[in-house]
């Protein structure tokens, strides 16, 4: 069934397309702030969204978590951009299930663009099914991957300095 949105922003009847989930959350993710946008679709076919702002502090992460909780959200999607998405993925991956979307796939159209408005776009298009979330591996892997990496670093690191006294022995003859 077809459901319509309805937003000030939005003339009536433009968008026609089913909604795949209900209850979702949009997060536009940044290194000090996150800005949540809950979209509950209503019985009536429109779509009523609630935007909070939260810090990235781990407290403020727990309240954020306790807010999608309340509203009874069951997919968050967030924009994969650098490093910033970790700490709030991991942070809410237990509590609900979390989509990383790739930013390439999630492009608004050209004009003005706030972190408001990114939201409530990562929050429609989860919520009607049009993108699909990024491999994330489960926390095992993980944690294998970051001691294998260390260990690589600290191998290199280890055979720099082996490098650099051979050739501080070298110039002394």
């Amino acid at each position: 069934m077809a459901r319509r949105l309805l937003y000030p922003f939005e003339p009536a009847g433009v968008l026609v397309v089913d909604v795949v989930f209900p209850r979702c959350a949009g997060l536009d993710i940044h290194r000090d702030t996150v800005v949540a946008a809950v979209r509950v679709q209503q019985r009536s076919g429109s779509a009523k969204v609630t935007v909070k702002t939260f810090a990235t502090t781990g407290g403020a992460l727990g309240l954020l978590a306790d807010w999608l909780a309340r509203n009874k959200v069951t997919i968050v999607g967030m924009e994969s951009t650098g490093v910033y998405w970790k700490p709030v993925y991991y942070r809410l991956e237990d509590e609900v299930e979390c989509w990383l979307l790739n930013a390439a796939h999630v492009r608004n159209v050209p004009g003005r663009k706030t972190d408001v408005a990114d939201a409530v776009w990562l929050a429609d298009l989860v919520a009607h099914g049009l993108v699909r979330a990024s491999f994330v591996p489960p926390k095992p892997l993980r944690d294998l991957r970051d001691l294998t990496r260390a260990r690589r670093v600290l191998v290199e690191e280890k055979t720099r300095e082996v490098q650099r006294l051979d050739k501080l022995l070298q110039d002394a003859g």
